[in-house]
């Protein structure tokens, strides 16, 4: 999850916390979560820079990542890997290389609007050993307020905190979008959704950017994008609303 705060600081490579402005949630971890049980989320994958985890992405076939653009933008893909099937990013699972990246080419670094990019791997990581597929939500669906959806990640058990080196989750509600979008002074666009609790406590952070957010059936509602810090009162999380890009992700996977 990118911090709002962060982008009004640019010129930093990694992002903290959540402003009123969109950050990327890099290097955040689940708050208020739980640990996953291994094959819970088998479609999850830690995507790494030169060995160390920057962002989470899901598995949509055996070499294609939906992850968010601004895990994506002005890195060398020399540098990258994907490790799938562990619920331990830094030990066991499938590591492979990435050989080319696709970022919306609408994607917008100052507001975080259509915050996806397609990461094709280098070899495919089949099926099985814990390891599976995400799928899909309807093109151009919403997610209704109200109804629960499950974050998944690595990212820091709290705000400016460590990121974990175990697979956490956590569940929270979708919010109303005009009530989110009045709570960060009309930054949401319909390219986002908001989740989580009116007192905070539970939220994705950094480390957990570009990571899934599912809803009850296990379809890919959303991407980790951004918030105002992480799990404070009154800002919840926002998300890429993956049901907006699926021309997008089809054309690319």
């Amino acid at each position: 999850m990118v911090s709002k705060l962060a982008l009004a600081a640019a010129a930093l490579s990694t992002f903290t916390g959540v402003s009123a402005v969109p950050v990327p949630q890099t290097l955040q971890e689940i708050v208020g979560g739980e640990p996953a049980a291994q094959g819970e989320f088998p479609y999850i994958v830690s995507l790494q820079r030169s060995g160390s985890h920057s962002c989470g992405g899901a598995l949509l076939n055996a070499d294609t990542v939906v992850t968010a653009a601004h895990c994506s933008v002005n890195v060398n893909v020399g540098i990258l890997s994907v490790t799938a099937g562990t619920n331990t990013w830094s030990s066991g699972g499938t590591e492979v290389g990435v050989s080319s990246i696709a970022v919306h080419p609408q994607y917008d670094d100052s507001s975080l609007d259509n915050d996806v990019a397609i990461w094709k791997l280098s070899q495919p990581i089949d099926a099985g050993s814990g390891i599976g597929y995400v799928s899909l939500p309807s093109s151009g669906s919403d997610p209704a307020a109200g109804s629960s959806t499950t974050i998944a990640g690595w990212g820091a058990t709290r705000e400016g905190g460590a990121s974990s080196s175990q697979l956490l989750k956590v569940s929270v509600p979708v919010v109303d979008r005009d009530e989110c979008n009045s709570a960060y002074g009309g930054d949401i666009t319909d390219a986002m959704f908001c989740a989580g609790l009116p007192e905070g406590g539970k939220d994705a952070c950094q480390g957990d950017s570009g990571g899934p957010i599912v809803d009850n059936s296990g379809a890919l509602i959303g991407v980790v994008s951004w918030g105002q810090g992480c799990a404070r009162p009154g800002y919840p999380g926002v998300y890429t609303r993956i049901a907006n890009f699926i021309s997008f992700i089809n054309s690319n996977a």
